[in-house]
């Protein structure tokens, strides 16, 4: 690899994002090195790590995605950063999403219920109505922030699966702030629920909330470990105790799932569920006010909403990467990997590879097929994709309705989420007549 080392791992470094997602530096490893090894330097209070194998390259993407056999989500998480602890290994691996075939289908069939053809299309009337009072809502304004907004809907859709109440709600909102943001200083500590309008049982659950997030040598918690999320977890305990009918917390105590898999399975509709269209949902707006052609061609033509949503989540992938763990020595695009290795697949990279899409980094709201990895590949593929899909059509669908002339903020450019994992707006002004 001609590529400078330490050029390469900016893909690594969380600072990076803030500026932007590096397509570039992912074109040139694309070109030169799409098997790469990539190190993990120290982020501030943050320690280094052992490095890992970074795969650029769609087919390679997808290779790795649909072969758990070799490339593990079980080993050591899905997460770049290793587990602080082996309990805290042992716990991670007691979610879904760190689990290897065939624990990870049990645990699938478990939460299916929630997303059948039947109970979306329940949903999804109701999706429409939020989504239609959420525009109304602003429409007399003439500006706004969209980020809040558009974080609103998946919030109060994963309220109403859980069963949560509508007090509790920002509660998600701040469980997903510190697990998601945690490498950004404006929601690692986020508190914003305000405990006079809780629910008892909210009230009591952030009595559970850690006051230190530090180990005794001084390192941060991981911020996905039991310790950090006790009121969290107390929260979801305290909502099984009484699940509301129909709820999928009530359909997962009938599955008997076991303790720690119902509380890392709360995790993943409270926290998953609910970041990828928070971020879904202002950068496909943020994609399309920066590309004016596309949003004026879908206000003429909504039913190119269905294209359009696709074609936003290749060119805005809420999720920037995930990560395996080689279960035996392999070779991958030309590179031997060991067993034990970290290897890490860039969906943002693979949905702009060359080789696949033609034009990739323009934005096509016509595009089809569009083959992008948004949502994974093989089993791990998002359980909740279609619902996705529901969401971003709704609001974007109410969005070209009543905003045709909509645009961005003058003079106030959007600010992104500091992450390595999840490509994030903090804040997006739009105004419109």
């Amino acid at each position: 690899m001609t590529l400078d080392q330490a050029y390469v791992n900016q893909i690594f470094l969380p600072a990076t994002y803030a500026e932007g997602v590096p397509y570039e530096l992912f074109r040139e490893l694309r070109a030169e090195a799409p098997v790469c090894r990539v190190e993990e330097p120290a982020v501030g209070e943050w320690p280094a790590g052992p490095g890992y194998w970074a795969v650029l390259r769609h087919a390679d993407v997808k290779h790795v995605l649909r072969t758990p056999e070799v490339f593990s989500s079980h080993l050591g998480a899905t997460q770049i950063r290793d587990p602080d602890t082996p309990a805290d290994l042992a716990f991670a691996r007691t979610m879904m999403l760190n689990q290897d075939p065939p624990d990870h289908s049990r645990l699938r069939r478990a939460v299916a219920a929630a997303f059948t053809p039947r109970a979306l299309h329940e949903l999804t009337a109701a999706i429409e109505d939020r989504a239609a009072e959420l525009v109304a809502g602003i429409r007399p304004v003439g500006e706004a922030d969209f980020v809040p907004l558009a974080a609103d809907l998946p919030v109060w859709t994963l309220a109403r699966i859980l069963g949560v109440p509508e007090q509790d709600r920002q509660l998600l909102v701040d469980w997903s702030n510190r697990v998601i943001g945690y490498q950004d200083p404006d929601h690692a500590r986020s508190s914003t629920a305000d405990p006079s309008r809780l629910t008892d049982l909210g009230r009591a659950a952030l009595a559970h909330r850690p006051a230190v997030l530090t180990t005794p040598d001084g390192r941060p918690v991981n911020p996905r470990s039991r310790a950090a999320l006790a009121d969290m977890f107390a929260y979801a305990h305290a909502l099984a105790e009484q699940p509301p009918p129909g709820s999928i917390v009530a359909r997962m105590r009938e599955t008997g799932l076991s303790a720690a898999e119902f509380e890392t399975m709360f995790f993943l509709f409270g926290v998953a569920g609910n970041e990828t269209l928070r971020n879904g949902l202002p950068g496909g707006l943020y994609s399309l006010l920066t590309h004016v052609d596309q949003y004026r061609l879908l206000c003429r033509r909504p039913d190119l909403v269905a294209s359009a949503v696709d074609e936003l989540l290749r060119f805005w992938p809420p999720v920037l990467e995930f990560r395996r763990t080689a279960a035996r020595d392999v070779v991958l695009g030309g590179q031997p990997i060991r067993g034990g290795d970290k290897v890490v697949v860039y969906h943002a990279s693979a949905n702009r590879d060359e080789s696949v899409f033609a034009d990739p980094d323009r934005l096509d709201i016509t595009r089809t097929p569009n083959d992008h990895v948004s949502f994974g590949f093989g089993p791990h593929f998002c359980v909740g994709a279609q619902l996705a899909r529901i969401q971003m059509s709704a609001l974007l669908r109410r969005v070209i309705a009543e905003l045709p002339d909509l645009e961005l903020t003058s003079g106030v450019p959007p600010t992104r989420l500091v992450s390595n994992f999840q490509n994030g707006l903090k804040g997006l002004g739009i105004r419109w007549r």
